[in-house]
């Protein structure tokens, strides 16, 4: 057996996986109004950034495809998330720019409600204070269509409302953005690796949590079945998020499914690496392109995850 493992071109000619530029996505965090660069203290490296800043950098960006989140000021919320569904919003207004100055890029947008609503959670409330399924969802495609409108490449629905896809897709169609994809995270897990997102986005419920509409993290088979639906409301792509917690869940859709599979590399993923390497008990590098081929080779054809930027610059 070690014969094909003697040396580094024979390693490589017989690597059964491998991680290429074009295999990772960048997250990008969007605030409103000018000259705003504000670094996310829990994740080391990582900002969030008005459009005009995001403009004039967006040249030197090494990573072929983003996803945008909105991460409007308090007073922009309000108990129905209203300012995520305007066409002049923070998101639209930076596709827009995005697609201006880089009209090469993949340019992919979160649609969900919690950064934009006073509590925190992916939907409006009914009275007794649970997530409201179908207005929410009905809301859900509005947002998708304001940033297909904008030119996004793709609609990523996020809030895990039951026949949100379907929607969206409906909603997209009728709009006349046929041509817009939609990436489902399709089996999304109410997961405690997402603490330090939520504190980069401002979206921490303000009660209660999210369990009652994203996945528990034992459950395996319902994860499956989450994203068959999604594949029959319309979906182009499917994700699962977290990534390296869940790769049998990523093992599994991509053995179930022809569509594209992403996973999301969460914050608390990308954070333990970070503090991991500067405290010098491990190689980023190595430790980074690692995990990210064990995704792929897992069955991902897309990573989305905030080492996008180093790892292009890493693979030349």
């Amino acid at each position: 057996m070690r014969r094909s493992r003697r040396t580094e071109t024979l390693r490589q000619l017989a690597a059964e996986t491998t991680l290429d530029r074009q295999d990772v996505i960048l997250p990008l965090f969007i605030v409103s109004g000018t000259n705003r660069t504000e670094p996310v203290e829990s994740m080391p490296g990582v900002v969030r950034e008005s459009v005009d800043v995001l403009t004039r950098r967006a040249a030197g960006l090494k990573s072929s495809a983003v996803l945008l989140f909105g991460v409007p000021d308090d007073p922009e919320k309000d108990d129905t998330g209203a300012s995520a569904l305007r066409d002049d919003g923070i998101v639209p207004q930076a596709v827009r720019a995005l697609k201006s100055e880089r009209p090469d890029l993949a340019v992919i947008t979160d649609v969900c409600l919690c950064g934009y609503t006073t509590h925190g959670h992916c939907g409006v409330l009914t009275e007794s204070g649970e997530v409201d399924n179908d207005p929410s969802a009905a809301l859900l495609g509005k947002m998708a269509a304001a940033h297909a409108a904008a030119g996004a490449d793709v609609a990523a629905p996020s809030a895990m409302m039951d026949g949100q896809v379907a929607v969206i897709r409906e909603t997209l169609d009728n709009a006349g953005f046929g041509q817009t994809c939609v990436m489902a995270y399709a089996s999304k897990f109410a997961s405690a690796f997402y603490g330090p997102f939520r504190d980069a986005a401002h979206s921490a419920p303000g009660f209660g949590d999210r369990r009652g509409y994203q996945l528990t993290p034992g459950n395996r088979r319902e994860a499956v079945r989450e994203a068959i639906l999604d594949e029959e409301e319309g979906a182009d792509w499917l994700m699962v998020k977290p990534a390296m917690p869940y790769l049998d869940i990523v093992s599994d859709l991509r053995a179930v499914s022809r569509l594209p599979l992403a996973a999301y590399h969460v914050s608390g993923e990308y954070t333990m690496l970070k503090l991991a390497a500067q405290a010098g008990v491990i190689s980023e590098r190595e430790a980074v392109l690692e995990a990210m081929t064990c995704i792929r080779r897992a069955g991902a054809d897309a990573i989305i995850t905030y080492y996008a930027e180093e790892i292009c610059q890493w693979l030349g």
